[in-house]
């Protein structure tokens, strides 16, 4: 495998791992590559040092072992704190495969760990009774107060046709490990 540093036209940077240089080549001529930031497909190489392996390195390897390189994998049988459903592994493999190096992209993850954390310590968390608790508190039958935690995708656009506003909480990119 081969990991290049990408950047879009719009010169966000991130990282893309291939099978050989023909395979980027391949995928970016059919626009299969996109920015994760802005979704933008007019993708190219960054100029990139070389890795060097030292035998120092290979040995620290060898003594990890092979379950410290891999990468954690999130349980998608669980629920996941936001009304949406939690992508496949494919999809957060190739997430994590592209996450941003710029310092300004950086900084707006740590603005919205800030922003999550701050909504969910001034929230109640009332777990699968989302959809039920969000309607008593619309109807007035309960007391309105910020409440989070776990909805399907059709109870969260039946909350949303119904009138009711909902906003998930932002899933980060740490929260996928």
């Amino acid at each position: 495998m081969i990991r290049y540093a990408l950047t879009c036209d719009f010169t966000h940077e991130f990282e893309g791992w291939f099978r050989n240089s023909d395979d980027f080549s391949t995928q970016s001529d059919r626009k299969l590559i996109s920015c994760p930031v802005c979704g933008s497909t007019d993708i190219r190489k960054k100029l990139m040092a070389p890795a060097v392996s030292t035998s120092r390195a290979k040995q620290r390897l060898v003594e990890s072992g092979p379950a410290a390189q891999m990468p954690a994998v999130p349980d998608t049988q669980g629920s996941v704190p936001a009304p949406v459903a939690a992508g496949t592994d494919a999809q957060v493999m190739q997430q994590a495969a592209l996450m941003p190096q710029d310092v300004r992209q950086k900084e707006v993850i740590e603005a919205l760990k800030t922003l999550r954390k701050r909504m969910v310590e001034a929230s109640d968390y009332v777990g699968k009774d989302f959809p039920e608790e969000a309607r008593r508190m619309h109807y007035g039958e309960t007391e309105e107060r910020n409440i989070y935690g776990e909805s399907s995708l059709e109870d969260a656009k039946a909350l949303l046709d119904e009138g009711i506003d909902i906003l998930p909480l932002p899933v980060l990119p740490d929260e996928k490990n």
